[in-house]
């Protein structure tokens, strides 16, 4: 399966936002012919003020995001893992973010909301508050891409090793990161945690991401890009450069087949007390 991640640098513009990621994923079609493509965490809509994200928000199946990704999945035949994009939750003032999977006729068959939320005081003293405006998912979610399964998680998740082991015993071949991770944490943990998802699950790990600066209120939040796909024995086998842009590569269920052959850790786990 030949899929691509695409690279984004979204802001607090929505439309702007949904114009850039249509004409990316517009672009991947045409150089590499993918037949699934992967957008990144909050491609709809990154930074701005609490208020600012509740008013970006959309009932899911009435919105722009989620008809611009229904379209390109219908229009192109492909399969379409919609990074995340901010879900208005009626009747509450929290809202979700949430990643949503359009088959080839743009049928939606997945949608999960992530789980973790990052609410941390950064080695810099910047503070970040996710549940401030979001509302957790409780659900693990997988599903079926023409043979694969993929798992599904965002960003953040990336620290919690049990969700991906939840996901693999699900049957997870291939696992959907889309991230906004911080520069400041991206630099020394990005790959590493990539790596380490990928070879602990034995399936292909695909990470699209946020790139470059957007703003918060009065302060500016930088992101780290460097979207990547790992393999099941943990080599990075496509990485994006430094600004937006499109990577791609191939997936062969035949190596998660091998690799899990070679070292079946799925079937040596045991419970511990």
């Amino acid at each position: 399966m030949k899929i691509s991640l695409v690279q984004m640098n979204s802001r607090q513009a929505k439309a702007a936002n949904i114009a850039a990621a249509v004409e990316l994923v517009e672009r991947a079609v045409a150089e590499e012919r993918p037949d699934w493509v992967c957008l990144p965490e909050c491609f709809d809509f990154l930074g701005g003020t609490r208020a600012e994200k509740l008013a970006a928000a959309e009932v899911l199946g009435e919105g722009p995001a989620y008809g611009a990704m229904e379209g390109l999945a219908r229009r192109h035949r492909i399969f379409i893992h919609a990074g995340s994009i901010l879900e208005k939750i009626p009747g509450e003032d929290l809202i979700h973010n949430t990643s949503l999977a359009f088959d080839r006729d743009g049928n939606e068959i997945a949608r999960y909301r992530k789980i973790h939320m990052f609410d941390i005081t950064a080695p810099d003293g910047t503070k970040y508050h996710e549940s401030a405006s979001f509302k957790p998912g409780d659900q693990v979610v997988t599903y079926d891409c023409e043979g694969l399964t993929v798992g599904c998680s965002i960003c953040y998740d990336l620290r919690f090793p049990d969700l991906f082991q939840a996901l693999a015993e699900r049957g997870a071949d291939l696992i959907a990161l889309p991230s906004a991770f911080t520069l400041l944490t991206g630099k020394d943990h990005w790959e590493v945690l990539c790596r380490a998802r990928a070879i602990e699950t034995q399936t292909y790990f695909c990470a699209a991401a946020q790139t470059g600066t957007h703003q918060v209120g009065a302060d500016t939040r930088a992101t780290y890009g460097h979207s990547l796909v790992v393999d099941p024995w943990g080599h990075v086998i496509a990485r994006a450069s430094d600004g937006v842009g499109i990577v791609s590569t191939r997936a062969d269920r035949r190596l998660v087949e091998k690799v899990r052959a070679q070292i079946p850790v799925a079937q040596h786990k045991v419970k511990l007390r």
